[in-house]
């Protein structure tokens, strides 16, 4: 009954078209920005399913939601009984065996409940490209309260670090677990597996206050200038327009091509159409709602670039402090 000519992102979309648009967009709420695109496009390359192929996704699924609800009741053993109950000695340890591969324990999660300032301190102990290492397993939120704590010249370096990570090997993991362990407690092992990286450095910077998000952005620009630029964009997105107060919305708009707008628009959450139609002139927001209704097809590409351009505009205003961009999760103190 397992489809294993599938993959699991062929899976994830046939569950989201199964579920139907309302429920799927719930879902993709709890996923990550790439992970959304990545489940997206895997939805758009389905043509059609067989009935056959979409009933045994789904019975897959089911009984691995029912498993870990098992899990939940009565542990383990409770699980296993009732699913062997369910499903027979065979299939039970194949969902079992999935639903293991899946809950099998994140590096360094023995520290996500400790103190930040504890951690900082045995963390100043190691070298740069090792607090790198840690902070990529961590939290972005806690990450970044590490990050502020760190003497200035060592964020900075260890920011470089973490940004331009990406594979690390097992062993070496296993050897800084190891390390820390001896001191705090808790061994775990791992897999090859993507860490740190541009996407994860913006989620940290996000967390972040203004002024440390400044100075490792302004580090970053000296060591990697290519790199520094994608943080800035994964930093703040066309949607983040949302962020901005009315005020400060309106010092975009002027600043901006509104040539760029319908298309930039084209694909954006009703919300944020609303709130740029607010803050124009009434003739304006008219004219921009009419250019809309007319835009016929248009490439995602011409839409990014539009947006981009927009973007572009916010990031010149912030830098000049023209504007304040209130990002969620951290504070604007400069």
């Amino acid at each position: 009954m397992s489809t294993p000519t599938l993959t699991g992102r062929r899976k994830a979309a046939t569950v989201l078209i199964a579920l139907g648009p309302e429920r799927s967009s719930q879902v993709l709420r709890h996923l990550s920005q790439s992970e959304v695109e990545e489940v997206v496009l895997e939805v758009l390359k389905i043509g059609s399913l067989g009935e056959e192929q979409t009933s045994q996704v789904i019975e897959e699924f089911y009984e691995l939601a029912a498993a870990q609800d098992y899990l939940a009741m009565g542990g383990a053993e409770y699980a296993r009984e009732l699913l062997v109950k369910a499903l027979g000695e065979e299939r039970a340890s194949e969902v079992f065996t999935r639903l293991a591969e899946r809950a099998r324990p994140r590096p360094f999660d023995f520290l996500r409940h400790t103190d930040p300032g504890q951690l900082t301190t045995f963390l100043l102990e190691e070298n740069p490209q090792t607090i790198a290492l840690v902070l990529a397993h961590l939290p972005p939120p806690l990450a970044a309260t590490i990050l502020k704590s760190l003497p200035q010249d060592l964020g900075a370096d260890v920011a470089i670090r973490l940004a331009g990570m990406d594979r690390i090997a097992p062993e070496v993991v296993a050897a800084v677990e190891a390390s820390l362990q001896h001191r705090m407690g808790g061994v775990l092992t791992t897999d090859y597996t993507r860490v740190g990286g541009a996407e994860f450095m913006a989620k940290v910077l996000s967390q972040a206050d203004r002024g440390t998000e400044k100075a490792i952005l302004e580090a970053l620009e000296e060591h990697d200038a290519d790199l520094a630029t994608e943080v800035r964009r994964l930093l703040f997105t066309f949607e983040d327009l949302s962020l901005l107060d009315d005020r400060s919305l309106q010092r975009v708009l002027r600043e901006v091509d509104l040539k760029d707008l319908p298309a930039a628009l084209k694909n954006a959450s009703p919300e944020l159409q609303e709130q740029i139609f607010r803050n124009l002139s009434q003739r304006s927001a008219e004219m921009l709602r009419e250019e809309m209704s007319l835009l016929g097809p248009i490439r995602s590409r011409q839409i990014h670039e539009a947006q981009q351009r927009i973007v572009a505009v916010v990031r010149r205003l912030e830098e000049q402090e023209e504007i304040i961009v209130e990002r969620e999760g951290g504070d604007t103190d400069g």
